[in-house]
């Protein structure tokens, strides 16, 4: 990695806007997006689930071209490339209902938008290189604070608009959304150019430590198949319970505001610890936050739920980047972090059609996130087993 830009306060910003519309946009928004598009069209919950399903098949495209392209292209050029497709999948997802074209275009939105994730870290990682608490800090701030804003922005005006305007409004939802998008790309393309990373070249690479760093991997591999499961169906989950779009909105703007500050709750962990247990300890509060509104079927349960999901899910990422960071040399950074990605993006393939199919069998889509709480508490102890390289 070159050396840090002048300003590198300016420059995560940018980069985390970028996973504003990545992440927050174009993965999460559709779970609130969900219970009007499923009641427009008729879907049963796999039908619903499928749809993240297809966006996760296409966040495995993504990652594993990422891998590829990664050691002939610049982070700097595959993050832009990402953002701009992104936005135009996002923009295309609203004109038209047919779940072929939602299909085509929630697997687009996948593909380009593991671009950006992926080499999103990598870039975060090199703007403090010589300070590991800040560094530490940087790279919570772009998973924390860059989805979370996704979240607050689309929780606090989606289930407003869908309420006031009926289901049938759900495509302009997905226009909106894509036209703020295209707000932030200034910024956020400027962001990536600053950091001007090198393309990772074969020649100088070793291979990385794949038997060593096993458990960090099967612990990501838990996160992706059970946190999904949550932001897929909450929604569906509180309209079943008759909750109100005044409350949805509440509840989505709370978890959103908490991803938000959740960097400031995990530094320490993250920079005191280049071991499995920062990774272990998120898992686990996601589980909890997954199973409380279950367990607990009241709204102060779900208050407490969207705090300790919120304070927790978007940290997973932080965390296996740190570990990287910690672990890893610079220039096998970008390689680490993409494979961490693509078993991420095939673990989440299964959580939200297998969710989808366990809440039609039991009639109750509850059922499916206590499910998910105990795959996360599984990713959460082999997680544990994963020491310092």
């Amino acid at each position: 990695m070159t050396a840090a830009p002048a300003r590198p306060g300016l420059v995560l910003a940018g980069l985390a806007l970028g996973l504003t519309v990545t992440n927050g946009f174009a993965r999460f928004a559709y779970g609130l997006m969900l219970p009007a598009m499923k009641s427009e069209m008729g879907w049963t919950y796999a039908q619903a689930g499928w749809l993240n399903t297809a966006n996760a098949l296409g966040y495995i495209a993504g990652a594993v071209l990422t891998m590829l392209l990664i050691r002939h292209i610049s982070p700097s050029r595959l993050f832009a490339f990402g953002l701009i497709t992104t936005t135009l999948a996002l923009l295309a997802t609203g004109l038209d209902a047919t779940l072929w074209w939602q299909t085509l275009w929630r697997i687009l939105a996948g593909v380009f938008g593991a671009m950006s994730f992926s080499t999103a870290g990598a870039l975060t990682a090199g703007l403090y290189r010589d300070n590991p608490r800040r560094n530490a800090l940087a790279i919570a701030i772009l998973f924390g604070s860059g989805g979370g804003l996704g979240i607050v922005l689309s929780g606090a005006a989606l289930p407003l608009m869908l309420d006031v305007h009926g289901p049938g409004a759900w495509p302009a939802g997905w226009i909106a959304i894509g036209m703020v998008s295209m707000a932030v790309l200034p910024l956020g393309l400027w962001s990536a150019f600053q950091m001007r990373a090198p393309v990772q070249s074969s020649a100088s690479s070793s291979p990385l430590p794949l038997g060593r760093m096993l458990p960090e991997l099967a612990g990501y591999a838990g996160f992706g198949m059970g946190y999904i499961v949550y932001l897929t169906f909450l929604s569906a989950w509180m309209t079943e319970q008759a909750a109100g779009a005044g409350f949805i909105a509440l509840i989505w703007v709370i978890l959103g505001l908490c991803i938000c500050f959740s960097p400031l709750v995990w530094r320490p962990v993250f920079a005191r610890h280049a071991s499995g247990v920062p990774l272990a300890l998120i898992l686990i509060s996601i589980a909890i936050g997954s199973a409380l509104p279950v367990v607990l079927p009241n709204n102060a349960a779900l208050l407490v739920s969207a705090v300790v999901f919120g304070l927790s899910v978007f940290m997973a990422p932080g965390a296996v980047t740190n570990f990287t960071r910690q672990n890893l040399p610079p220039e096998a950074w970008g390689r680490a972090i993409s494979l961490f990605t693509v078993i991420f993006a095939i673990a989440q393939t299964i959580g939200p059609y297998g969710a989808g199919l366990v809440g039609d069998i039991f009639g109750n889509i509850g059922v499916s996130l206590v499910a998910a709480a105990a795959l996360l508490l599984t990713g959460a102890l082999i997680s544990l087993l994963q020491r310092p390289l």
